[in-house]
């Protein structure tokens, strides 16, 4: 089986999101940004696929950067770089013979791009129906769980996760020391 790579144009969700859009409308464009992270983040959760969230820098002057949050991978593009641009060389490095990259856009121009490298599309409302769908697939177990009586116990926490993954990284970090034979 494949490896899935989820590469999700950050700005063109919140645009097309109605409850994104609406804070973004009413100036509340950083908890927009918080928002789609977070559903991204639960989505990852519940998704065997890696996440890579792209943000175009045209919005917030003055920052480049990639970090992990929430065991998504959020890149911020350079100021001369647009996040469709971004997107299409990631998209082209990540598609292999191992790999299958999906790229969450409803951009008309990027997707013949994407095609031709071999990824897939998936436009920014039909992502949003997985990701709706996926949450009540786990809240449907939840309530059968429930209704058997079985005791489910809740999934970590994203303070938990981020404190997990630092402790990963730390851990990964260290350089292992060989016995002398």
């Amino acid at each position: 089986m494949k490896e899935d790579i989820l590469i999700v144009d950050a700005y063109n969700m919140i645009g097309n999101w109605a409850k994104l859009n609406r804070l973004k409308l009413a100036d509340r464009l950083p908890e927009a940004r918080d928002e789609l992270l977070s559903m991204l983040a639960n989505y990852r959760k519940l998704r065997d696929a890696s996440i890579t969230v792209v943000f175009d820098a045209m919005y917030v002057p003055g920052i480049s950067k990639s970090y992990k949050q929430f065991d998504l991978e959020v890149v911020w593009t350079n100021r001369d770089e647009t996040a469709d641009s971004y997107i299409e060389k990631l998209a082209k490095e990540r598609q292999t013979r191992f790999t299958q990259v999906t790229v969450a856009t409803s951009d008309q121009a990027e997707q013949w791009t994407i095609f031709s490298e071999g990824a897939l599309r998936i436009p920014a409302g039909e992502l949003l129906r997985d990701i709706e769908r996926a949450q009540n697939e786990v809240k449907q177990t939840a309530r059968e769980f429930a209704d058997k009586g079985m005791v489910r116990k809740s999934p970590w926490n994203d303070q938990q996760l981020y404190k997990l993954e630092k402790l990963r990284d730390q851990m990964m970090a260290k350089p292992t020391k060989k016995k002398k034979k």
